[in-house]
C-alpha cells in the first residue's frame, strides 16, 4: 500500500471505534490488511515520542489480517472482532513475545503460548499488534521502568499516561490501536483511562481473573486483580468484555437497561484526598447527563473511607513486600519501587514510629499509609479478611438505605487530579481511594471521558507542607486542556448497568 493511502486510512480510522472497524471489514468496505498497515504506520509515527509499545509482532499481524480478508472473500461469516487492531499489556502472555513487568532480568523471556484471554481475542478475530509499557511490577500509577523506560502522555510529554496499564491507554488515545487489554488491582486500567481520555472497565471480582505473577503475589486473594478491556469508546469496551466473559456467567446487554429507572448516588470526594475543581465539575456534568436521561440522582457519602484504605494497603502489603523483593532480585529498581519496598520492609514497630514522626511533621497522608501497610502475621491477615467482609456489608447497606431507596450505581471521581507530571507518584502515590475502593469491594467499575480541564480551574488546593498535597498542587498547575473522566460503579455482576450509564455520559459529551 502506498504511504499516502495508508496515511489517509489511518486518519479516517481515528474517528472509528473497534465495532465500526469490524463492521466495515465484514462488509468489505475496508480490508483487514489495510487497517493493520494503517495502524502500524501510526505506531511507527507516534511511538518514538510515546514509548508505549515495547514489543511488536507486525509481520504476524499482517499475516493474520490477510487470513481474515481471505475468509471474507470466501463468504465466511466473520467473528465479532475480525480485523480489529489490538494491543496487550506487557504482563499478559502473547505467544512469542516477552512478558517482563519492567524487569531487566526478564528481557529475554518469551511466552510459549497465549494467555487464555489473548487466545479468546484472537479467536474473535482481533489482530494483535504488540504489547504495551507498564509500571515496574505494576505497583505505581505512572508507566516507567528500568527496562523499557518512561511512557509519555499523548497530549503532553511532560506528563504520564498513568499506570500500571499506561502504555495501553497512551496507544489507544493516540490512535495506534483500537482495542486494549490491561489488568487492574487498584485502578490500573481506570487511572490511565481517566488521564488519557478513553474508556475502560474493571469487572466484578471473579469475572475475568488476572492470574499473572509479575505483580503483588497472587496468593493474596482478598483484593483481586482483574483483566480489564480498554478502548476509545464504551461500545468497544462492552464488546471486548462480552468476548472475554466466561460462558457460565450472565452478562446482559447494556441496551437492555432502562436508565430512567436507575437510582444513582453521586459523590465528589472520597473523604481522604481532595479532588481538583475540574474533577468535581466532571462528576456534576456526568450526573446531569444521567438526570437528563431520567435517572434518579441523590447525594452519597463513601462510608468509613479510612477502613477501605486500611484493607487495601494492608492486604497488598501483608507480606512486607517479600513477593516484590523476589521478583526484583537481580534487577535495577525504579526509585519509586525501591522506596516502597524499603518502607514496607521496616519492622512493624519501627514503621509505625516513623509514621508517627512524619505525621507530627505535617505528612498526614504518608503517616496514614505507614500505619496500615506492611508485614502481618497470618492471623492478622485473616482478621483483615474478616474486616473486609464486614466493610462490604456496611457499604451495601449504605447503598440500600439512600433517601431515594436502594441505589443501582455510584458515580464519582476516578482520581483526584488530572494526569500526573512525571515523577509525581514519588510523593503523591495513589491519592485517596477513588479507584482502590472498588477493588476492596469487588464491585464492577468503569471510567468514561467527560470533559477537559478549563483555564482558570486548574487548582484550588490550599497551601500545605504535606508532600502529597504539594505534589498534587504541582500536578494541577498548567493542567488546562487535559482530559477528565468520571468513575461509574455498580453492584456485583451488574456490569450492564455500569456500561449503560457510561454510554449515556459518553453520548452527552458529543
Amino acid at each position: 500500500m502506498h504511504t499516502t493511502e495508508t496515511t489517509m486510512i489511518a486518519n479516517d480510522l481515528m474517528s472509528l471505534g473497534a465495532t465500526d472497524i469490524a463492521a466495515l471489514i465484514a462488509r468489505g468496505e475496508l480490508s483487514a490488511k489495510e487497517v493493520t498497515d494503517a495502524k502500524i504506520g501510526v505506531i511507527q509515527q507516534r511511538n518514538p515520542q510515546l514509548n508505549a509499545l515495547v514489543a511488536e509482532r507486525f509481520d504476524a499481524a499482517r499475516r493474520e489480517a490477510m487470513h481474515i480478508d481471505a475468509r471474507r472473500a470466501k463468504g465466511e461469516t466473520l467473528p465479532p472482532l475480525a480485523g480489529v487492531p489490538t494491543t496487550i499489556k506487557d504482563v499478559i502472555d502473547v505467544e512469542g513475545l516477552p512478558s517482563t513487568g519492567g524487569l531487566p532480568t526478564r528481557r529475554d523471556h518469551r511466552a510459549a503460548h497465549d494467555e487464555h484471554a489473548v487466545a479468546q481475542l484472537k479467536q474473535a478475530g482481533a489482530v494483535v499488534l504488540g504489547k504495551s509499557n507498564v509500571a515496574q511490577v505494576l505497583i505505581f500509577v505512572e508507566t516507567d521502568n528500568p527496562l523499557h523506560g518512561r511512557c509519555n502522555h499523548p497530549s503532553d510529554a511532560a506528563r504520564s499516561p498513568g499506570g500500571s496499564s499506561g502504555g495501553e491507554a497512551a496507544l489507544l488515545a493516540a490512535g495506534c490501536s483500537a482495542l486494549g487489554l490491561g489488568t487492574d488491582i487498584g485502578g490500573s486500567v481506570r487511572v490511565p483511562a481517566a488521564f488519557c481520555g478513553i474508556a475502560s472497565i474493571k469487572p466484578t471480582a471473579g469475572r475475568l481473573p488476572d492470574t499473572g505473577r509479575l505483580s503483588v503475589p497472587i496468593g493474596q486473594l482478598g483484593v483481586q486483580s482483574q483483566l480489564g478491556p480498554m478502548a476509545r469508546r464504551v461500545a468497544d469496551v462492552e464488546l471486548a468484555l462480552r468476548v472475554l466473559n466466561p460462558g457460565h456467567l450472565v452478562l446482559p446487554l447494556s441496551d437492555t437497561v432502562d436508565v430512567s429507572r436507575l437510582r444513582v448516588g453521586v459523590y465528589e470526594r472520597d473523604g481522604i484526598f481532595a479532588p481538583s475543581p475540574g474533577v468535581r465539575r466532571a462528576v456534576r456534568e456526568a450526573a446531569a447527563a444521567l438526570k437528563a436521561a431520567g435517572a434518579t440522582i441523590v447525594d452519597f457519602t463513601v462510608p468509613d473511607p479510612r477502613e477501605a484504605q486500611a484493607i487495601f494497603f494492608g492486604s497488598l502489603t501483608g507480606d512486607g513486600a517479600a513477593g516484590m523483593k523476589r521478583l526484583l532480585r537481580g534487577s535495577r529498581k525504579d526509585p519509586r519501587v525501591f522506596q516502597l519496598v524499603a518502607s514496607l520492609g521496616l519492622p512493624g514497630p519501627l514503621r509505625r514510629m516513623v509514621g508517627g514522626l512524619v505525621g507530627a511533621h505535617g505528612q498526614k497522608h504518608l503517616s496514614a499509609l505507614l500505619a496500615v501497610a506492611g508485614n502481618r502475621s497470618v492471623d492478622a491477615m485473616w482478621q483483615l479478611a474478616e474486616r473486609q467482609i464486614d466493610y462490604r456489608q456496611r457499604f451495601l447497606q449504605a447503598m440500600d438505605t439512600s433517601d431515594a431507596g436502594p441505589l443501582d450505581l455510584l458515580i464519582g471521581p476516578p482520581v483526584a487530579t488530572p494526569a500526573f507530571s512525571h515523577g509525581a507518584t514519588k510523593d503523591l502515590g495513589l491519592p485517596g481511594i477513588y479507584t482502590s475502593l472498588y477493588n476492596v469491594l469487588g464491585h464492577p467499575a468503569g471510567v468514561v471521558p467527560v470533559t477537559q480541564v478549563k483555564p482558570g480551574e486548574e487548582s484550588d488546593r490550599a497551601a500545605s507542607s504535606d508532600m502529597a498535597e504539594k505534589a498534587a498542587a504541582k500536578v494541577e498547575a498548567g493542567s488546562a486542556g487535559l482530559p477528565l473522566g468520571v468513575h461509574v460503579a455498580g453492584r456485583p455482576w451488574a456490569e450492564h448497568q455500569v456500561l449503560a450509564a457510561m454510554r449515556v455520559i459518553e453520548a452527552a459529551r458529543r
